[in-house]
């Protein structure tokens, strides 16, 4: 009975002991295996910090709002980011807000409108309200009629990658209609316009919001200027 007694303890301290070598074996297999993989993690996580940089240095650019032509959706002293890959493979849509640039001509700085034509379609200003291919566009928001029609008393027909674009206070912007500023054309659009910061008392907002589509024109303050932003849908 003693000698089977030894027997079981030696075998159980053998067990132990193999249980012990193949814990360490374990874990310094593990080790070695995370060794060999850092480097591996390590220029993935460089690579992925890299590509962010160059996103956020070359795929957008910071620009100032000057002027009250997209009041109130955009304020004189707002700072907007522009998405510059937005049209890369793609062309800008109906209503967009887009930020372009005229090098050469007297506008050859940050200009920021609405798209409003598109490409082969015919535009016209017809007592002061936008006409595309002779039927009345109903505008997203809620605009004044436009005093001045400009070129677009006739009707326009735009070319490929021509875009008209107009402000949104149509009565102080000037845009498609006049021909110091014509047709927009895609290399000229810098891209869209995509997150903001208010400008309240002279001072720029930390917070970002999405810059709106639309407008809800219909509260106004004691002043009756008042506009309140909203999101479309």
């Amino acid at each position: 009975m003693c000698l089977l007694s030894k027997k079981k303890k030696i075998n159980n301290l053998g067990r132990r002991k193999n249980m012990d070598y193949g814990y360490r074996d374990e874990k310094e297999g593990a080790f070695r295996s995370i060794m060999r993989e850092w480097p591996v993690l390590l220029i993935e996580v460089i690579i992925a910090i890299v590509l962010a940089i160059l996103l956020i240095t070359f795929g957008f650019e910071k620009t100032k709002v000057n002027g009250k032509s997209m009041s109130p959706v955009l304020d004189d002293g707002d700072v907007i980011f522009v998405s510059k890959i937005a049209y890369v493979g793609f062309s800008p849509k109906r209503n967009d807000v887009i930020v372009y640039r005229q090098e050469g001509k007297e506008h050859s700085y940050n200009s920021v409108k609405r798209v409003i034509g598109l490409p082969g379609e015919t535009i016209q200003i017809k007592e002061g309200k936008v006409y595309i291919n002779d039927k009345l566009y109903k505008e997203s928001n809620k605009v004044d009629d436009m005093v001045s029609a400009g070129v677009a008393e006739e009707p326009i027909t735009l070319e490929k990658g021509e875009y008209f674009v107009l402000g949104d206070n149509r009565n102080q912007s000037e845009d498609s209609r006049y021909s110091s500023v014509g047709m927009i054309t895609k290399k000229e659009i810098v891209g869209k316009a995509w997150l903001r910061t208010k400008r309240r008392n002279g001072v720029v907002n930390d917070a970002f919001s999405m810059v709106p589509w639309t407008y809800d024109k219909s509260k106004e303050d004691d002043a009756g200027k008042h506009q309140v932003d909203r999101c479309r849908n």
